[in-house]
């Protein structure tokens, strides 16, 4: 037998697995490809050197309104040479040497329907320096969904999605998107379109995509770049350089798993993403798997990802169940089975997630036999001004972040044989989620065998949710 440790609230479980436990960590089991060497050097000449574009220097000159748009906390580190604490100042040092007055430089969180980011929270991704420079004037703030003041609704794309935008980044003379390229299983990649897609929108243009008919879709598990969701974040993005009669200026940054960069593109996203793309994917789509396997173990920390809650909030833990679906369903049989330690102590955080009590007990009434039963009430609690104000005031997520998590988190129940939570406080959690619990991997393992038999291939996946993931392919395979 192999002994594991697998992540389980704030601590760890340990587990004896077969001896033909198969493992898989990201950056460790295959090398992720080596990092840029002089970040800030490549950056600046990235910068300097836009593909599809001109320069900075040619877009602006004194009197122009910059808006400079970076993602939130989710993603992307806090090191000292990460990517949005190098990028921005050469762009701001770019824009002040083309004459744009300091006063006339706004910074703009795309935290779209996440929480917005606390005081705290922007000096850490910014660092002191940008922070110190730019928040005490109210040049640095949140994206807020729900503020019409500060919102433009630009009709319909080509495809008929809605497509309400922040006003600021709308009337901007260079509006600059600091983006992420790392393995998403929402369209592939993060960064590109999707950062202005879902970031510095309303929750109908977000509804467009996040639903049940894209996310359910054969195109969409296993994650791929061409996707009907990808191509609604395209759609998306490019009718709102039609409308502002202008171009995004996107510096994207190819990560590590580590969140460190590989690589860095900048210029016009239509041009940048597939040049980013055929990087990222040497990192992100890791052919390496020499059989299918049925059975897969990971542990689920209580804090990860969305916040604090995430591995406790049972509509969240089976969300982040689906997404290893999506992220490794090439390498899973079709009636796979997933065990996944998680404390399950009936944590919501409701400060945080203020609407997802709401969401989760609805589900358990009223004929809801499924998660997809309940996109009805979107709109609804959508509409709720206790949840959208504390959205708005009260660092809470939007209310429809919770419809957008239940459309992934049908996903494993549509892929899975059985879904097993080990080690659960309050077990009835995870199964009025359609989940099954059993104290320990190894009864979970043994109720398996009527699904997988005494013999499965088992993959273990520790560090599942403490690292940023690949999606794992055939070693044979094709993409």
């Amino acid at each position: 037998m192999k002994k594991f440790a697998f992540e389980y609230g704030e601590g760890l479980m340990e587990v004896e697995l077969p001896d033909n436990t198969d493992v898989f960590i990201p950056g460790e089991t295959v090398q992720d490809p080596p990092l840029l060497s002089d970040i800030v050097e490549k950056t600046k000449q990235s910068i300097l050197n836009p593909i599809g574009m001109v320069p900075i220097a040619e877009l602006v000159k004194k009197g122009s309104k910059v808006v400079i748009v970076f993602p939130d906390r989710v993603k992307g580190g806090f090191q000292e040479t990460s990517h949005r604490k190098v990028a921005i100042p050469i762009i701001i040092e770019e824009c002040l040497k083309a004459g744009v007055e300091k006063k006339d430089i706004q910074l703009i969180c795309s935290n779209g329907l996440h929480r917005k980011n606390t005081r705290e929270e922007i000096k850490r991704i910014l660092g002191e320096q940008t922070f110190n420079e730019f928040w005490w004037s109210n040049q640095i703030k949140n994206h807020d969904s729900e503020n019409w003041d500060n919102l433009v609704d630009l009709g319909r794309d080509d495809m008929g999605n809605p497509v309400i935008m922040n006003r600021e980044v709308y009337d901007a003379d260079l509006a600059i998107l600091i983006g992420h390229v790392l393995g998403n299983p929402y369209g592939g990649y993060s960064g590109g379109y999707k950062h202005c897609a879902t970031g510095i929108t309303h929750w109908r243009s977000i509804a467009s995509h996040h639903v049940p008919h894209v996310m359910h879709r054969d195109d969409f598990t296993p994650v791929n770049n061409h996707s009907l969701m990808r191509s609604k974040f395209d759609s998306i993005g490019q009718h709102m350089e039609t409308c502002m009669q202008k171009k995004f200026f996107t510096c994207d940054a190819v990560l590590d798993t580590s969140q460190r960069q590989i690589a860095i593109f900048s210029g016009y996203a239509k041009e940048v993403q597939p040049l980013s793309w055929e990087v990222a994917d040497k990192r992100t789509y890791v052919p390496w798997a020499d059989k299918k396997y049925d059975v897969v173990v990971f542990g689920m920390p209580q804090s990860f990802h969305y916040g604090n809650g995430m591995g406790t909030n049972p509509i969240l833990m089976m969300q982040a169940i689906s997404a290893q679906i999506i992220r490794h369903k090439r390498i899973l049989k079709d009636n796979c089975v997933i065990i996944c330690s998680s404390i399950c102590n009936g944590y919501f955080h409701d400060e945080e997630f203020p609407a997802y009590r709401t969401v989760y007990d609805l589900f358990q009434k009223d004929y809801h036999n499924t998660l997809p039963d309940l996109e009805k009430y979107g709109e609804y609690l959508a509409l709720n001004k206790e949840y959208t104000d504390k959205y708005r005031f009260n660092y809470g997520y939007h209310p429809y972040h919770a419809f957008s998590m239940i459309s992934c988190a049908h996903i494993a129940e549509k892929h899975c044989a059985a879904i097993y939570i080990v080690g659960a406080y309050e077990p009835g959690y995870a199964r009025s989620m359609g989940m099954k619990t059993r104290a320990s991997f190894e009864e979970a393992l043994k109720d398996a065998e009527k699904y997988v038999g005494k013999t499965p291939n088992i993959l273990a996946l520790p560090k599942a949710f403490k690292t940023a993931s690949v999606h794992l392919g055939m070693r044979k395979g094709d993409y």
